[in-house]
């Protein structure tokens, strides 16, 4: 069983997917100012987002998990401050951003089941 850390950082900039763990390590502990042998989970993305790749150390190394879309876009997150290289999501956001589903689709349907009741 993968046991994923808590603390979850998406980049709000693409990065290269070429990339493998020692670089996307450097890009997390430089770019975002995370530490990635922490408790931390970083999430990359293309610039199409039709990919992302998630790092993460378990304590004992690396794990990588590269996903590529076969339709659509990754939801990444769109509420960003002004010159902010990181966004912190929760792991239910997590699951939604990989499921490709749209954060503010949820919040429009909530909205609306609320209304009509």
């Amino acid at each position: 069983m993968i046991k994923l850390p808590d603390t979850i950082y998406v980049a709000t900039a693409p990065t290269n997917m070429h990339l493998s763990f020692d670089r996307l390590a450097g890009l997390a502990r430089e770019q975002l100012g995370g530490d990635p042998r922490g408790e931390t989970l970083f999430v990359f993305h293309n610039t199409t987002r039709t990919l992302v790749k998630l790092l993460w150390h378990d304590g004992r190394g690396y794990s990588l998990l590269y996903r590529r879309l076969d339709r659509g876009t990754y939801r990444i997150p769109s509420a960003i401050p002004s010159g902010a290289t990181r966004v912190s999501v929760s792991a239910r956001e997590l699951a939604l951003l990989l499921d490709g589903v749209d954060a503010r689709m949820l919040r429009d349907a909530r909205r609306t089941s609320r209304s009509t009741r």
